[in-house]
């Protein structure tokens, strides 16, 4: 069974990773992921300039039946130059995605002047699209400031760089952000981070489940798939061939990472059932998902990505 895939000349034995956030803020978490024997990649906790702590607790929630996850974390990570260590003294067979989300545009500038000029080789990820910064609005809302953004980062970045996005919800903005992600050169897009500014309420006690913001906070988990898949489906029917996908949202079983693929996704990031499940959800996932290829008689993801049926 074929269960690989290729980004940017980089080979992936296995299509599952984890997701910039989950289980990689210190060197031991990424190291958890890194030498799983069914993870493809390890994604770093996208960096900003400086440690951030993050927002005050409590702020994750798993949500009720199974639905989910409420979080406003607030980009807790150990610095830029902490994961800079990481990715240039782990470079292996297996290839490192460095995410980083400063909170300004000099900042993602200066960020990845920095990775440009060093001797990392690995894929960057340029995370426009955390909604849980008081104060921050997601970047990648704004269509021109994208932009703007990307046209003065590839006047100087040559290494391979991918873009992280927000959850789109109409039509006409998944042809504006096409279109402008189609003027670059870009690796990769990766869809979708949470839905932003969600809101839980506790049933016994009328209060919302989390502190930053008020109670507002990014969804995550099964409630959000459906939005996923569309993100992911809409985006590599616009997007250049060149361009690869990765799928984010909503996975919590190999039927979940199957219709990712269906829909067009290269990789297959996973997210709040890693922080729920740990590392081994990814055996687990690979499992299920090599016995439903086998089911339907595929030999090869290559036979499924992107297939998706229609109704005529």
């Amino acid at each position: 069974m074929n269960l690989t895939a290729n980004i940017a000349g980089f080979n992936f034995d296995h299509i599952l990773l984890n997701a910039a956030g989950v289980v990689c803020q210190t060197s031991d978490e990424l190291d958890s992921v890194l030498t799983s024997d069914y993870t493809g990649a390890v994604v770093t906790k996208s960096a900003t300039p400086s440690l951030r702590p993050g927002n005050v607790s409590p702020r994750y929630h798993e949500l009720t039946n199974g639905l989910g996850t409420i979080n406003s974390m607030g980009l807790p990570n150990e610095g830029f130059d902490y994961y800079m260590d990481y990715v240039t003294q782990k470079q292996t067979d297996k290839p490192i995605f460095f995410s980083v989300a400063g909170l300004s545009k000099q900042e993602n500038l200066d960020m990845l002047h920095k990775i440009e000029e060093s001797e990392f080789n690995g894929l960057v990820e340029l995370n426009l699209s955390c909604p849980n910064v008081p104060g921050k609005p997601q970047t990648a809302y704004d269509f021109e400031t994208t932009e703007e953004i990307l046209t003065e980062v590839f006047s100087f970045f040559t290494k391979p760089l991918g873009v992280k996005l927000p959850p789109y919800f109409d039509i006409v903005h998944f042809d504006n952000i096409a279109n402008i992600l189609n003027k670059f050169p870009l690796a990769f897009v990766n869809a979708i981070n949470s839905i932003g500014n969600g809101l839980v309420i506790d049933e016994e006690t009328d209060t919302v489940v989390i502190k930053p913001k008020g109670g507002f906070g990014g969804v995550g988990g099964p409630i959000v798939k459906a939005t996923a898949l569309a993100n992911v489906r809409a985006l590599r029917q616009r997007l250049n061939p060149s361009i690869k996908m990765v799928g984010t949202g909503g996975v919590t079983s190999g039927r979940d990472v199957y219709e990712h693929v269906l829909c067009g996704a290269d990789l297959v990031e996973v997210g709040s059932q890693l922080a729920i499940e740990g590392t081994s959800v990814f055996e687990r996932l690979e499992k299920e998902l090599a016995a439903i290829l086998t089911e339907k008689g595929y030999n090869s993801l290559d036979e499924v990505r992107g297939q998706l049926k229609i109704i005529e």
